[in-house]
């Protein structure tokens, strides 16, 4: 319910109701529908292209929407900056947006007046600029500070705006105007006491001359301002300084004045009278200021005067750096200034700095005139300076106390007005300072000069002696009779004039002044010529009324000579100085020229200087005529409109006449070559030059068709064969445009009589590559007067005019200036860059105004097929040169955008002529290449990938020009479906072009492309067979394609669901899918890998998937090229991560691809071009390299041995030492060294969020060093963040495997050695036995322990059962990978005797490898073996063995499981050897243990025995005793004639020497995965730490602390199903079991109960194998068998 409320609010609309629309602040919404007005905004808008693509565009003022759009763009883009920690930026941004805002609001309000309203859209658009630039925004093409629509100007003045914007952007404009600000703060003296005068002007040191006024400041006392409340007395502004005056001799001079005593150290003066005496000086350079800092104040340096004579040189001393005689006046003086050098028009300085010139800061103006004079500056100024007095007497002499000064003028400047002062006079005043005269002015003298002569002549500049005239000190009269001429006294004075209104030139006052005396006019005539430039400019107006009024009253006589005086004068305004002054000789001759009869002589002497040309010997007096003919032809004309406006027209016919004659004259002078040693081009050249000024002045007496008709006439009238060298030829360019440049030429009625000429000329000089620029020029200014819309006759035969005329030759100079090669500096690319974009806006510009009918005109103005191919390859080269990055700056989208349309719309024409000219029987297959390859460029441009693009800017887009990538991409598959047989020319060259168009993310345009790639399938089909080349092609393209970004998951389901479905009624049906299925497996692990790139650090997913990748080439595609980039891809990753035996796996299939041969091998990666026996033995030295970085030296001992081969077949003996050197040194490093064995982790990913290399699939990982399950767990947690963890061994379900998540199962398994011999062989040190237990491993296993039946309270391991599972990989580890996919799972179930055999068979292992070390020395530490010993003996002796017993020796179970007999026997068996071990290792423990672990020693000793008296052990049976005992690490050997006595403790280990059983497994190459990691572990300490009581092998008396109970059993996975321990889930070793028969005899058999039943049950056992042999299958045959059998067991 709409209820009133008193606030306004704005708020967005969401649309959540019923036919609601959403609705944004600031949205656009055309009323079509109805709105209550009270929650909208009405604004007024126009709507521009009606229809489905129609834009409604707000009427109001387009900053404001240009303000708006702006800002919602960049708070988007300021939020991100946020996120990426650019704070600077941000903050930067922040305030210009707050500002943007402030004067945004400025604008609405509408009351700014129009100066400032200017201003404030200049700051906006100033702002709006820099932010787009700082966020890489579109440069914004502006005209008078609003955006302009492409669509509405020309695009040559498009471009022009751009480039004028981009040149502004780039390199400021230099400025030729400077100005120095001074601010004087304070001078820091410790001695002051007096008032200062400050005065500064500028010096220039090389002319030994100030060149500015000078500017006075007062300081107090204390050396402040003397009046600081007013700081416009305390700051100047030097102005008008030039680029020439900022150099290094140009100073800034400070004297300083001090006002009070005589002497610097005089008591106070007595009479109060208050001297000016000099204190100091500082000087500092101009061009010291260009490189400071502006903001930083100076304290220049002081120097005091010591001697007053030298005063008026101190600067020039001191800046020559004679300044010994000068003493600083103090360590602390100082003169603190504010100087800022300013550039700049001064009124352009009153705006930027507005402050300054609001606080009244006064002006100092450089002394003469500035270096450009502009017409209304009056100066009146007399400038005197006394430079120098001298006396006959010293003061001295004059008496006590006086002393002289000059009044007013000493060392100051006098400024006097001419008009009022005739004479200079200077005063000497003497001061007298006894007590009676006191305070009493006497004069001494004076001097005085005449400053105006009598012929009106000022005082000459320069210096002048003043004679000082004496009077007598007693009395002062004015008249000359007190006075006398001084003989040695004298007065020296500078002059200087600057004035607009006097003069020193006599030669200059006599032709002013002519009807005075008539005689001398010739010769004021003649001198005229050598009076200075600026006395001229002085008196313009009054100099050409003379020259006028000459030629008026005496023509015939004079006509000449006042001709050649007028040249003379036009000429002189052409100088820089002086060219101001054009201005006022307009105004002259519009206002103030009154010579109505003037013409006739100006005509005719110009006549008759242009008719002498072609005679002249010297051509440089009428080159300098013909230089002034612009102004000439305005005094004609104009002298013929007064004429006519007097005499009412009379006379038009002859002076139409004299006209005509005169360029007769012109174009029959003009017409001339070169004859001799009259070189007339010159001339010719300067008479175009100033020919395109007089069209002008024609047009105010003729017409348009009249001038235009001289203009074409005299243009065509020159040579046409000229050199290409001539200067002619660049003048004549230059006068075209100035032609094209004129009113003339953009009047549509002259225009059509110009264009001819002009085109001819200009398709000259662009055929011959010369003067590019001006022809560029030329037609840029010609295609900017076509209109878009306009449909009248005559444009369009203009525009057929310029096509025929230039567009082909336009084309090729495109072409010729892309193809140059580009200079090697920076400095001639900007020139070229501004050609190359100014012809290719006209190329744009003209095909923009080409209509249809232009276009058919165009293809049959060819004459020849051949003709038209050359054209249609050109046009399309050329199009391909504009679609390039380069072509323009990055940030010219708009530009770009325009340029695409235009390609677009011209190659959708061009396209019929390609249908229908070549085709068929005419088909070119050059033309139709170039179409497609310019078509998919075109597509793939970046500037038209709006998926990249914000979503204000893409609406932009779409609504002004559409997707133009569709548009392209419907044009190419119409096109190519009219090839027809033709396509096969196309297999399988276009299918990388065409899978990149198919690969650009926009839907429309895939599918409209992907059913291409099955009509090639079918067309190669029919030709070969097959499709073998396209399956190629695709696969090499994909691959580069994707690793640049391109394609993703919507681009694989799409080209899979599109080709299925188009082959589905295909005969070869069934090898399309096959290559399809393909295809699409590549692009899953394309993009997987692309996605893995992504990540920062190397970790598993990167090379896991490089793996997969790499496997697929090899074993799918069987791709070699492609194969070995990806390993050295791979193995790039594994260094980066430091997994060295990976990385030498890795390149070792690279090294078996090659053989040791001769064959040259090209460059090819990081590989120079080398043989393939070079490059195999660079492969082995870096395997070898990282194999032992990696501690595998085994595997490098085997590569040393093949490249020894190879040096020694070669005789390469030095390299043979090196190898065998590099062998033993690894020998060393096995059995010196330690290696720390890895830890093994089964991981499952299961759920569809995984990677397809990694969904649903186990793999067996490789730690690092010290890494447990749990770091381990943590690290793939890191990996895969989303992933969850399952927290139990068990095989998931399907509910998992299709899951959209990531599930990850991981628990240690335990490694499954191959290497068995090496492992049981007896004498092999542990160092090696090391290596084999975890390297070379493809079998894993788990064992997870489950009870079966009912469970026994108080013996569990009757039930206990273990799930064993085997993992077989598809490659051994270690490998290319730190991780392997599971290839089989094999599961078994162990029974609970099997368990307890491989218990006590590991435990016999463990104490048999202690006890060998212990013998051995190996064991510097004998804790292990105590505490292994201890674990042992105390758990037999509290009942662990008895346990074993009481499960599986008692009656019952042998009589329910007859199967087990030999597993109960080999049970039997390893028990008694376990004991035979221990009593061993004990007698070994005896001999080394220390003195204070005796008791303990003692102890295991007692506990031993009553462990052999618990199992019923009097002495060993006679086949334990004859049964080897294994002793795997350097024990005892059994069967051997020299091995001493197993059970004699001193009977140490026989080493024996043999071969090594070095294996090295071939490499499989077709690994799935891999998974690398950090290491994070712990290590116990071998020495340090030992196996407590409840290790998993001991053995507990009951089941709540035995390790063979429940919770604590002989292995960790039968007692917990989550793995645990130090290994994680520490696992029984699968060891090769030793089946023994039991070949015992009664009288063997043992005394004990325990032997009578063990005996009994082998007699069953041998009962049932008779029965079986002999087929005793009846049950009536075999009952009485087994009743007589259990009489004699059992006689009860």
């Amino acid at each position: 319910i709409w209820q009133p409320f008193p606030y306004e609010l704005k708020l967005s609309f969401r649309g959540t109701v019923q036919h609601g629309l959403p609705l944004e602040i600031g949205d656009t919404v055309l009323n079509h529908f109805f709105f209550i007005y009270l929650h909208i905004h009405l604004k007024n808008a126009h709507i521009k292209n009606k229809g489905q693509f129609e834009m409604v565009v707000p009427t109001e003022d387009s900053v404001i929407t240009e303000m708006t759009s702006t800002l919602r763009d960049w708070g988007a883009m300021w939020k991100q900056l946020f996120v990426k920690n650019e704070g600077d930026l941000f903050h930067r941004l922040w305030h210009v947006m707050n500002e943007i805002l402030d004067l945004r609001r400025q604008v609405l309000v509408g009351h700014l007046t129009h100066d400032r309203m200017r201003d404030v859209k200049q700051h906006i658009t100033a702002r709006l600029d820099w932010g787009n630039e700082q966020l890489g925004l579109d440069l914004v093409p502006r005209r008078e500070f609003s955006m302009v629509d492409p669509d509405e100007i020309s695009i040559t003045e498009l471009y022009r705006l751009m480039e004028n914007r981009q040149r502004k952007k780039e390199t400021p404009t230099p400025v030729s105007t400077h100005h120095l600000f001074v601010h004087l703060k304070s001078l820091m003296s410790s001695n002051l006491g007096e008032e200062l005068e400050v005065f500064f002007f500028i010096y220039d040191s090389r002319e030994n001359k100030p060149l500015s006024e000078r500017f006075f400041v007062k300081l107090s006392k204390n050396g402040l301002p003397k009046f600081p409340e007013k700081t416009e007395r305390q700051c100047t502004l030097f102005v008008d300084l030039g680029s020439g005056d900022l150099r290094k001799d140009v100073y800034i001079v400070v004297h300083i004045i001090r006002i009070g005593r005589m002497g610097a150290g005089e008591k106070k003066n007595t009479c109060n009278v208050q001297y000016r005496r000099p204190f100091g000086c500082a000087v500092v350079s101009i061009a010291d200021l260009l490189t400071a800092d502006s903001k930083d104040d100076h304290l220049l340096k002081v120097y005091a005067c010591n001697t007053e004579s030298d005063w008026s040189q101190i600067h020039d001393n001191i800046i020559k750096k004679v300044n010994s005689r000068y003493n600083l006046s103090g360590s602390n003086t100082g003169l603190a200034v504010a100087l800022q050098l300013l550039h700049g028009d001064i009124e352009q300085l009153r705006r930027e700095y507005m402050v300054l010139f609001t606080r009244g800061v006064s002006i100092t103006k450089k002394l003469g005139f500035s270096d450009v004079i502009m017409p209304g500056e009056n100066y009146f100024g007399f400038k005197i300076y006394i430079f120098f007095c001298s006396y006959t007497h010293p003061v001295k002499s004059l008496g006590s106390g006086y002393q002289s000064k000059f009044l007013k003028f000493q060392r100051k400047s006098c400024i006097l007005l001419l008009r009022t002062f005739k004479w200079l006079l200077i005063y000497s005043v003497c001061v007298c300072s006894p007590a009676k005269d006191k305070g009493e002015k006497k004069l001494f003298g004076f001097s005085f000069v005449p400053l105006m002569q009598e012929d009106g002549r000022t005082l000459p500049d320069g210096t002048h002696e003043l004679i000082v005239h004496k009077v007598q000190l007693s009395k002062y009269l004015p008249g000359n009779s007190q006075t006398m001429k001084g003989t040695k006294e004298s007065l020296w004075i500078t002059s200087f004039l600057c004035s607009t209104k006097l003069t020193q030139n006599g030669d200059m006052l006599d032709l002013l002044k002519w009807r005075a005396h008539p005689e001398r006019i010739n010769d004021s005539l003649s001198k005229l010529k050598e009076i200075d430039g600026s006395e001229i400019v002085k008196f313009l107006q009054d100099t050409l009324d003379t020259l006028f009024g000459i030629l008026d009253e005496s023509s015939k006589r004079y006509a000449l000579k006042v001709f050649d005086c007028l040249v003379h004068i036009i000429n002189l305004l052409q100088d820089s100085k002086f060219q101001h002054f054009k201005p006022v000789m307009d105004t002259y001759i519009e206002s103030h020229f009154a010579g109505a009869l003037s013409y006739r002589d100006l005509i005719k002497v110009l006549k008759w200087y242009v008719d002498r040309i072609i005679e002249a010997d010297r051509q440089e007096h009428i080159q300098q005529v013909l230089k002034a003919t612009e102004y000439i032809f305005k005094y004609i004309i104009q002298s013929r409109r007064l004429f006519a406006l007097a005499t009412g027209g009379q006379n038009e016919e002859e002076f139409r006449c004299c006209m005509h004659e005169l360029f007769m004259s012109i174009r029959f002078f003009l017409s001339q070559e070169n004859k001799g040693s009259r070189p007339i081009t010159q001339t010719q050249a300067v008479f175009l030059q100033s020919f395109p000024a007089v069209y002008g002045e024609l047009l105010k007496l003729f017409t348009l068709r009249e001038v235009a008709t001289f203009i074409r006439e005299t243009l065509g009238s020159l040579p046409t064969a000229s050199q290409a060298d001539c200067p002619l030829e660049a003048v004549r360019l230059h006068c075209i445009a100035k032609t094209v440049e004129s009113q003339l030429y953009t009047n549509p009625e002259s225009r059509c009589i110009l264009l001819p000429v002009v085109l001819r000329l200009l398709q000259a000089h662009m055929q011959e590559q010369r003067d590019l620029v001006m022809c560029a020029h030329i037609l840029t200014c010609m295609m900017s007067l076509l209109k878009k819309d306009d449909t009248e006759p005559a444009a369009s035969e203009e525009v057929d005019l310029i096509v025929q005329s230039v567009l082909s030759v336009l084309l090729r100079t495109i072409l010729e200036i892309a193809n140059r090669p580009q200079p090697a500096g920076p400095t001639l690319r900007p020139q070229v860059q501004d050609v190359t974009g100014e012809f290719v806006s006209c190329l744009l510009a003209l095909l923009r105004h080409m209509k249809d009918r232009h276009y058919q005109q165009l293809l049959q103005s060819f004459t020849s097929k051949d003709e038209l191919r050359d054209f249609l390859l050109h046009i399309f080269t050329v199009f391909r040169i504009l679609i390039r990055p380069e072509m323009f700056p990055k940030d010219w989208t708009v530009m770009r955008l325009v340029t695409n349309n235009i390609i677009i719309t011209t190659v959708l024409y061009l396209s019929d002529a390609l249908r229908k000219d070549f085709l068929n029987d005419k088909f070119d297959y050059k033309v139709w290449d170039s179409y497609f390859c310019l078509s998919v460029i075109f597509i793939n441009q970046p500037c038209l990938q709006l998926e990249t693009f914000s979503a204000s800017k893409r609406k932009k887009i779409l609504e002004k020009y559409g997707d133009m990538r569709v548009m392209m991409g419907c044009e190419i598959f119409s096109m190519w479906q009219n090839l027809g047989e033709h396509k096969l020319n196309f297999i399988p060259a276009m299918i990388g072009p065409f899978l990149e168009v198919t690969l650009v993310p926009q839907p429309d345009l895939r599918n409209v492309m992907i059913p291409i790639f099955h009509d090639m399938m079918d067309w190669e089909q029919r030709r070969s067979g097959n499709f073998k080349q396209v399956e190629a092609k695709l696969i090499d393209k994909l691959d580069s394609l994707m690793s640049e970004g391109k394609g993703d998951e919507t681009y694989r389901e799409l080209f899979n669901s599109i080709l299925l479905k188009k082959i589905e009624r295909e005969t070869w049906r069934e090898s399309g899918i096959s290559l399809i299925a393909t295809v699409t497996r590549l692009m899953e692990r394309l993009l997987d890998y692309r996605d893995c790139m992504k990540l920062g650090e190397v970790d598993g997913k990167k090379i896991g998937c490089t793996v997969s990748l790499l496997n697929f080439y090899k074993t799918e595609l069987n791709k070699e090229e492609m194969y070995i980039r990806y390993i050295h891809k791979l193995y790039d990753l594994h260094l980066k991560a430091q997994n060295y035996t990976e990385a030498s796996y890795t390149l070792l299939l690279y090294d078996e691809l090659l053989e040791w041969s001769e064959r040259p091998l090209r460059e090819f990666l990081s590989y120079p071009m080398q043989s393939e026996w070079q490059r195999k033995e660079y492969l082995h030295l870096t395997i070898i390299q990282n194999f032992d970085r990696g501690k595998c030296w085994e595997n490098g001992i085997l590569l040393c041995r093949e490249l020894a081969d190879q040096y020694e077949s070669y005789y390469d003996y030095r390299n043979l030492s090196k190898m065998r050197m590099m062998e033993a040194s690894f020998y060393d490093k096995i059995m010196d060294q330690q290696r720390l064995e890895p830890e093994f982790f089964r991981v499952g990913f299961y759920g569809k969020k995984f990677p397809f290399f990694l969904r649903n699939k186990e793999f067996v990982c490789r730690g690092h060093d010290y890494e447990r399950l749990e770091a381990f767990q943590q690290r793939m947690l890191n990996e895969f963040p989303h992933a969850i963890a399952m927290q139990h061994a068990n095989q998931p379900d399907q509910t998992i495997y299709q899951a959209e998540a990531q599930y990850l199962q991981i628990y240690a398994v335990t490694p499954i050695p191959d290497s068995q011999d090496v492992l049981q062989r007896d004498g092999v040190p542990d160092n090696i036995k090391s290596f084999y237990k975890v390297n070379h491993i493809w079998r894993y296993r788990y064992d997870r322990p489950f009870h079966k039946g009912t469970k026994d309270k108080e013996n569990e391991f009757k039930s206990l059962w273990v799930e064993r599972t085997t993992l077989t990989l598809v490659q051994s580890l270690p490998g290319i990978s730190r991780w392997f996919e599971v290839e089989r799972k094999e599961l078994v179930e162990v029974s609970p005797l099997e368990n307890a055999i491989e218990v006590i068979e590991n435990k016999n292992m463990q104490l048999r490898t202690l006890i060998t070390q212990c013998q051995t020395g190996q064991m510097q530490n004998i804790n292990p073996l105590t505490m292994c010993l201890n674990g042992v003996i105390d758990a037999a002796v509290n009942g662990g063995l008895a346990r074993y017993q009481e499960a599986f020796f008692v009656k019952d179970y042998i009589m329910n499981h007859p199967e087990d007999g030999d597993k109960i026997g080999r049970l039997r068996e390893l028990m008694f050897e376990q004991a035979q071990i221990l009593e061993f290792g004990l007698t070994v423990h005896e001999k080394f243990v220390p003195q204070d672990m005796r008791p303990l020693h003692k102890k295991l000793v007692d506990q031993f025995h009553l462990m052999k008296s618990s199992l019923g052990i009097q002495e060993f049976p006679a086949y334990v005793q004859a049964s080897p005992i294994h002793f795997t690490n350097g024990s005892p050997r059994v069967g051997r004639n020299s091995a001493p006595n197993i059970m004699s403790p001193e009977g140490g280990a026989r080493v024996v020497s043999r071969r090594s059983p070095l294996t090295y497994p071939a490499v499989n190459r077709y690994s799935s995965s891999s998974l690398s990691s950090q290491a994070s572990n712990e290590v116990s300490n071998i020495t340090g730490q030992s196996e407590s009581s409840d290790e998993v092998f001991n053995m507990q008396p009951s089941p709540s602390t035995s390790s063979l109970s429940s919770n604590h059993s002989a292995s960790p996975n039968v007692t917990s199903s989550a793995p645990s321990s130090a290994r994680g889930s520490p696992q029984l070793s699968d060891k090769r079991k030793h089946s023994r028969e039991n070949c015992l005899s009664p009288r063997e058999r043992p005394c004990s109960g325990y032997v009578d039943e063990f005996m009994m049950y082998l007699l069953f056992i041998y009962i049932c194998k008779f029965l079986t042999q002999k087929k005793l299958h009846s049950v009536a045959l075999r009952i009485p068998i087994f009743k007589t059998f259990l009489q004699f067991i059992s006689p009860n």
